[in-house]
């Protein structure tokens, strides 16, 4: 069975909030990105154990820390990153989460990021080695602007680094805003390391966000693919339908809703289950 989750601060920075509708929309799972206007990174030891009480009372799951961690210029200053990286980790030993979201850093403008491949991978190999033997998989997210925005460059990450501990986080919308056409240009490659999916869709025309099969993320055939070949995962809902910025996004209780139904709607007409 499928399993659905969500970025719960696209819903509201409240967690009773987030929780309700969550409930509404009978999700069990929340990938934690943020609440009460703050990064889960910046939570506090007594937050983070209030998230998860309030959480487990309600009967919802972690299934993955949606960390910003890379999401900095290659240029950047590494030691400092690694730290908040270790603090990730932490917060994922907490919360039970089996998953923590990274990327591959911003690339200097008009820069051919080939040029920064080897710091990149030497930078990902080392949060790699922290991460193995704890139960916790990293994933690493496409996302436009980092090394890892175009799936032939995802694939140079997965393969070169070639751990169990790092997988991927298939975004079709961020392939899309990238010009790629997703499931055309690389799921077939990428397939075998696929462990995540996060649900929102982009028109290739102008790269606006738009629900899960309403735009040009050929979500129908990566489903019918995704089935075909057993995949047995999470789904986490990132509609951006409201605002979609650099490190977070926003769409309400309502477009949140929209989101979730396009997507249900998806499954539906291919007759998949989900929990």
């Amino acid at each position: 069975m499928w399993t659905l989750s969500g970025f719960a601060d696209e819903i509201s920075p409240d967690l009773d909030v987030q929780i309700q509708t969550l409930q509404a929309e009978g999700i069990k799972h929340v990938e934690l990105r943020g609440v009460w206007g703050k990064n889960v990174l910046a939570l506090t030891d007594d937050e983070i154990e209030t998230v998860k009480t309030k959480l487990a009372e309600q009967g919802i799951k972690i299934s993955s820390i949606g960390s910003p961690i890379g999401k900095i210029k290659i240029t950047d200053d590494f030691s400092a990153h690694l730290a908040a990286f270790d603090r990730a980790l932490q917060v994922a030993r907490v919360l039970n989460a089996p998953f923590i979201r990274i990327f591959s850093f911003f690339m200097p403008a008009n820069e051919d990021p080939l040029r920064y491949r080897e710091q990149v991978l030497d930078r990902l190999s080392q949060m790699v080695r922290r991460v193995e033997g704890t139960g916790i998989t990293l994933l690493h997210e496409n996302e436009k602007e980092i090394y890892g925005d175009i799936p032939s460059r995802c694939l140079d990450i997965l393969t070169q680094i070639n751990s169990p501990s790092l997988r991927a986080a298939w975004d079709p919308a961020n392939f899309v805003q990238c010009g790629v056409r997703p499931f055309t240009n690389g799921f077939d490659a990428l397939r075998p390391f696929i462990a995540y999916v996060h649900v929102k869709d982009a028109l290739l025309a102008t790269g606006e966000v738009v629900p899960a099969g309403n735009g040009d993320g050929e979500w129908r055939d990566t489903i019918a693919a995704l089935r075909d070949s057993g995949f047995d995962g999470f789904f986490s809902m990132e509609p951006h339908l409201q605002e979609a910025g650099s490190f977070a996004g926003f769409s309400g209780p309502k477009l949140f809703g929209v989101a979730v139904q396009a997507f249900k709607g998806l499954l539906q007409e291919q007759q998949i289950t989900w929990g």
